[in-house]
């Protein structure tokens, strides 16, 4: 018999709307909305800032007490009229919160109310996506967005010589270097979202209310005639965005795991060969003779040395497989999402691999993920910054990736996918080993 759960302590992930702000944000011309109280939009603001370090409007039906009882729709359709007359959008990204999805307020409908009311030819595009707070992750709110996106935007649309890559919640860096990939393979790519610029962008003598960038609407009503969609996560939902392409518009389906570490990042070069009908370019193939150099060279200052890690579900699983492949023993793998397919795609990505099985856990917070490392042997920690606390008091090395990174700047900018990718990780990891080596020497040692 399981204990009483008592409570989250210190959650391991974050709120649904969160993730579909973030979504919405890689669609050009679009402002996130969220149908809830001001302080959803308020919190929200704050985390994203903190880690891209750009601004980011999103806006908010400011609910109050009394909406709670009369229901919220007048102050929706204010809100979308006012955010229409400020900000000039071309689409508007409604993401429900706790508030409304408890008091069941059918935003469909309020929708359609609204534009009947006051829509006309040049009224920005309105979408809109369930995502209650108390059910599910920021991750399930993102892919929920992204899904919305394609299903209300999507047209039936003639073949044509586009591949859809659905990325997934990676970077801005991560983006950069996925569009620079298709590009050398020679692919006509429709990344969604992609808000590499419009949450790391320029400075800038003016403050945009809107910035640049995003995936142009024009490309998202195509996608349905595109050569093949694409989709990346080893633990997504089977009725995604992806699946919908396939279901709705025949468009052909591939799924495979984030490309992080050397296996991961061949079989996504693998597919893009096979679409585009070219080789995988020098440039790569130098990069992974490279990849592979350093693991050699760097391999008697890591293996065997233990690591717990943390964050969403496929970015761990990614990383993961890195870790297998350089030699260090992932001995707990934990997120707070419960997708369910967590433990199975972490065997997955280690068979073949001489490592055993670590300890998965799903749907934990770090109260859970602490009592477990407690009883572990753990040289390294790698996840975001939530888990600094815990790695201070029990002094092991934080290495940090993912969302969200607020006690460091650049996390919008780290790379994870790809050749390249696995390099930064991989100096990045071997270098923390060694400066803690170093560190607690009683000489110092500057040779190695």
């Amino acid at each position: 018999m399981s204990a009483n759960y008592t409570s989250t302590t210190n959650a391991c992930k974050l709120c649904r709307p969160l993730g579909a702000s973030l979504a919405f944000r890689g669609v050009e011309g679009c402002v996130p909305f969220l149908h809830g109280s001001q302080g959803c939009a308020t919190y929200m603001r704050r985390y994203i800032i903190s880690h891209f370090n750009e601004p980011i409007d999103i806006a908010s039906s400011s609910l109050g007490e009394k909406h709670a009882v009369y229901g919220g729709a007048p102050n929706l359709k204010l809100g979308l009229k006012n955010v229409t007359e400020k900000y000039h959008p071309e689409i508007i990204g409604v993401a429900t919160t706790c508030l409304t999805e408890t008091i069941g307020d059918d935003v469909p409908h309020i929708l359609k109310e609204y534009h009947d009311e006051f829509g006309t030819q040049s009224s920005p595009t309105v979408i809109n996506v369930s995502s209650p707070s108390y059910s599910g992750t920021h991750m399930e709110g993102f892919h929920g967005a992204v899904k919305s996106i394609v299903e209300q935007l999507c047209e039936i649309a003639p073949k044509n010589e586009t591949i859809n890559l659905l990325s997934g919640f990676i970077s801005a860096a991560d983006i950069r270097h996925l569009k620079e990939v298709c590009a050398d393979f020679g692919i006509d790519c429709t990344l969604l979202p992609d808000f590499s610029d419009t949450l790391d962008g320029p400075a800038l003598d003016d403050y945009p209310l809107i910035p640049e960038g995003g995936t142009p609407l024009e490309r998202i009503r195509i996608m349905g005639g595109a050569v093949a969609t694409v989709e990346l996560g080893s633990t997504l939902p089977e009725n995604s965005a992806g699946s919908h392409l396939e279901q709705y518009h025949k468009t052909p389906l591939t799924r495979t795991g984030l490309p992080i570490g050397l296996r991961q990042t061949d079989k996504f070069m693998e597919i893009l060969e096979e679409l585009s009908g070219q080789s995988v370019p020098e440039k790569y193939t130098s990069c992974r003779g490279r990849l592979i150099d350093a693991m050699v060279d760097g391999h008697k200052y890591i293996f065997g040395k233990r690591a717990v890690v943390y964050g969403e579900e496929d970015l761990v699983v990614g990383l993961t497989s890195l870790l297998a492949e350089i030699g260090i023993q992932p001995v707990l793998c934990a997120s707070g999402g419960k997708s369910g397919k967590f433990k199975e795609a972490i065997s997955e990505v280690l068979e073949g691999l001489n490592i055993d099985e670590p300890q998965v856990m799903e749907n934990v917070d770090f109260y859970d993920i602490e009592e477990m490392v407690r009883s572990l042997e753990v040289d390294l920690l790698i996840g975001h910054s939530k888990g600094y606390t815990f790695a201070r008091k029990e002094g092991i090395p934080l290495i940090r990736v993912g969302f969200p990174i607020h006690d460091r700047v650049g996390g919008q900018r780290l790379l994870h996918l790809g050749y390249h990718g696995a390099q930064q990780l991989f100096d990045t990891i071997t270098n923390t080993v060694i400066a803690l080596k170093q560190d607690s020497s009683d000489v110092g040692y500057s040779y190695m």
